[in-house]
């Protein structure tokens, strides 16, 4: 049933371990082959040079022998020896002079002087002819404000004016627009911006009324205002300032007209106006008169005001100018009761006047205080001349010839101790430097219109290289001036101190 056979062997493949060593694959990374190269830069030629100075002994040697061999010019050595003593001396009197002392020169500034920046205008006070009659710088310096109304002779009390002002710091200053236009009544003689409040201006106008415009009120910007009272002004304003008062941060508004007086305005607001705080009359019989015055008492007992200045030394004086010429000191604490009736009249009049100065021979148109020494103011008038005058001394220190014509206006520099301006009714405006050996202008300003006077002027504290100056034909220049205008040398004071110190003839 069962045998036995021999088969042959059979042999099966692993599908497993073949798929697993078909997955396996073997890679590799290698970088490109590096070439490299060996090259030189050599140049084609080289060359050597030196440079060797003679000994100076043998240099002079040789100087020498070269003039040696040379004839010797006739007269030479006698002349070198005749002049050798006096050249010596001049040398020895040079090293010890002081002439250049503090001396400095500039190599790069070589601008102008002066340089209009902007010319502004009203359009409306051109067509109508109205003159530039006053012009004041906000306490910020950026703001101008000028007052219209006019300076010739006429019957122009009921003609309304204006009131302009421009922030030249506006982007987009559009010089015949005014940013802000405030129309008055009657024509504006006076200006004077707050010192503090850069919205507050206090105006002075021809009618005799005293105005507070706030020009951050866009409804109403009339603060305060005098009107027509025994207590006010019944002639033109011709000047407004702002007095400090006792209390602190509080200021009053000082005013001054042809009519004789000179009133201290407080503003009360809850009264709705001014308020008269001290009333000051000029008498002519009460007047002191210093022994050079030649000064008759004549025609109309009272004195015209025409100028005002406040001292910045002494908050008790301040200094008058008149029609008739004369140049007073006053005080603001003068018990001496005016010798005039004072019917209607809420505060007593009182007599300032303590000292007067030599009279002019025309009206003072002017006056301002130095604010570089105590004693030493400038006054102006219709004679052409600006005099230096000493609160000390009844004669002025020095007379300086600006002008052929009225001088409206001068002012000190607020920078400079020696340098003030002065408007003209020539239509100039001459800058003095009392430093100088020569009294010529420093500088002119000319806006070359014909028969156009100059009719006042404004240094800008804040940005003293800014002068605004106001003229007849209704327009506003505001001038930039060079570094050598409102840079104080070294010695500047010491010179002022010096003038100050003279002796008057």
């Amino acid at each position: 049933m069962f045998t036995d056979e021999a088969l042959d062997s059979v042999s099966v493949c692993s599908l497993w371990r073949k798929s697993r060593q078909s997955a396996q694959e073997s890679r590799g990374c290698q970088t490109r082959a590096i070439n490299s190269t060996e090259a030189e830069v050599q140049t084609v030629s080289t060359t050597v040079s030196c440079t060797q100075t003679e000994p100076q002994d043998q240099a002079t040697e040789q100087l020498l022998q070269q003039h040696l061999d040379q004839p010797e010019p006739p007269g030479l050595k006698d002349f070198l020896q005749r002049v050798e003593d006096a050249v010596i001396r001049e040398l020895v009197r040079n090293a010890r002079s002081h002439a250049f002392d503090w001396f400095q020169v500039n190599w790069e500034d070589h601008s102008q002087p002066v340089s209009c920046l902007h010319r502004l205008q009203h359009p409306s006070a051109q067509e109508r002819g109205l003159h530039v009659t006053s012009v004041s710088w906000s306490c910020t310096g950026s703001v101008i404000a000028c007052a219209y109304g006019r300076i010739d002779d006429g019957d122009w009390s009921t003609e309304k004016s204006y009131v302009c002002t421009w922030n030249l710091d506006r982007r987009g200053l559009n010089p015949k627009q005014a940013d802000l236009v405030l129309d008055v009544h009657t024509a504006v003689t006076a200006l004077c911006c707050h010192p503090e409040q850069p919205a507050l201006i206090a105006g002075g106008l021809y009618s005799g009324e005293v105005v507070l415009w706030d020009t951050s009120r866009t409804q109403d910007p009339v603060l305060a205002q005098t009107g027509l009272s025994a207590d006010s002004h019944r002639e033109p304003v011709y000047q407004v300032a702002w007095v400090p008062l006792q209390k602190r941060g509080e200021f009053g508004v000082l005013s001054a007209s042809s009519g004789g007086r000179v009133l201290l305005w407080t503003v009360d607001l809850d009264q709705g106006g001014f308020v008269l705080n001290a009333a000051y009359a000029m008498l002519r019989q009460q007047l002191p008169h210093s022994s050079s015055s030649s000064f008759k008492a004549r025609g109309s007992s009272t004195v015209g005001v025409t100028s005002l200045a406040l001292s910045p030394w002494d908050s008790d004086t301040f200094l008058v100018g008149s029609e008739g010429g004369l140049l007073l000191r006053c005080s603001f604490s003068s018990q001496t009761p005016a010798a005039v009736s004072s019917e209607g009249q809420s505060v007593t009049l009182r007599a300032p006047a303590v000292f007067s100065f030599r009279p002019r021979s025309g009206p003072v148109h002017s006056i301002h205080c130095s604010p570089f020494h105590r004693n030493l103011f400038v006054s102006a008038g219709t004679d052409g001349l600006v005099h230096l005058h000493s609160l000390l001394q009844a004669n002025p220190l020095l007379s300086v010839r600006v002008s052929d014509s009225y001088i409206f206006q001068v002012q000190w520099s607020p920078t400079r101790p020696l340098l003030f301006a002065a408007a003209t009714g020539q239509g100039e405006v001459q800058i003095f430097d009392l430093g100088r050996r020569s009294l010529r202008p420093a500088a002119t300003i000319d806006q070359g219109g014909a028969g156009q006077a100059a009719t006042c002027l404004s240094f800008n504290c804040q940005n003293p290289h800014l002068l605004a100056v106001g003229r007849t034909d209704g327009t506003v220049g505001v001038w930039q001036l060079s570094a050598d205008l409102t840079e104080q040398s070294p010695r500047e004071s010491s010179q002022l101190e010096q003038i100050a110190n003279q002796v008057a003839e």
